[in-house]
């Protein structure tokens, strides 16, 4: 599966936008000493093939030194190559939707503490999803596989334009909102949200923009045109490896 990047470059009006193809970019080796980290579980490594964290990570453009927040973080598995990224001069928000209790099996990590072990620039925070706010602004905001739940039932009362907004808030003037998540068909906005846990990147785009981001890139890291858009995202047949958009949005610097 080939590996492409395309940059958005904003015009002067805020409706035009033109993509262009480019070569993905290089891999730092801070990225790949991340990922190879001594201290990340197996289960983890296994999953690597399928989430190729170290393209996707190196496409955002996490940097030593900087603060991300990881929206909905689940077992923790991006957050432990986010810690060997940013290091010991770097810190990671773990945040946690509160509207999670209802439904999560264990009891959601109290603020201030450290969900994983063996990770200690990486803290727990927790509020409503509409009220996502963190100690202090930082350089990037992470959603990967969970955008769509925001549109669910089971996730009432956020709203996307709420979560969006104080997304833009919680970051620092030219800071990062990277989404990735399933792709559903294309023109099906948000019909599948709920039940195949799909969402069209379209819908994405045009919500996140609404905030006031400008999408700046797009990678194919994750694309395969091998998924049936028509299946649930747990479906043996395409779980792990399902047709996934990687979108990168900015925060004006001004």
């Amino acid at each position: 599966m080939k590996t492409t990047v395309h940059l958005a470059i904003g015009l002067a009006s805020a409706a035009a936008i033109t993509a262009a193809a480019v070569a993905a970019p290089a891999i730092p080796g801070y990225v790949t000493a991340a990922v190879a980290g001594a201290n990340r579980p197996d289960a983890d490594k296994q999953r690597d093939d399928g989430r190729k964290p170290a393209e996707t990570i190196a496409f955002a453009g996490l940097k030593p030194g900087q603060s991300i927040a990881d929206f909905l973080p689940g077992t923790g598995y991006y957050d432990r190559i986010f810690s060997g990224v940013v290091g010991a001069k770097g810190h990671v928000y773990a945040f946690y939707p509160a509207e999670m209790k209802a439904f999560s099996k264990s009891p959601l990590p109290a603020d201030g503490t450290k969900p994983f072990d063996k990770y200690d620039n990486v803290t727990s925070v927790s509020t409503p999803a509409n009220d996502f706010a963190l100690p202090a602004p930082v350089d990037m905001v992470w959603i990967s596989d969970n955008y769509h739940d925001i549109h669910d039932p089971f996730f009432a009362p956020a709203e996307a334009a709420k979560v969006n907004a104080a997304v833009f808030k919680a970051l620092k003037p030219g800071g990062i909102y990277l989404v990735l998540d399933h792709a559903a068909p294309a023109g099906s906005g948000l019909a599948d949200t709920n039940t195949l846990h799909r969402i069209d990147e379209a819908s994405v785009k045009s919500e996140v923009e609404a905030a006031g981001f400008q999408l700046v890139a797009e990678s194919d890291a994750l694309r395969n045109a091998a998924d049936d858009h028509s299946k649930l995202v747990f479906d043996p047949s395409v779980r792990g490896h399902t047709d996934q958009f990687i979108l990168k949005f900015r925060k004006p610097k001004a």
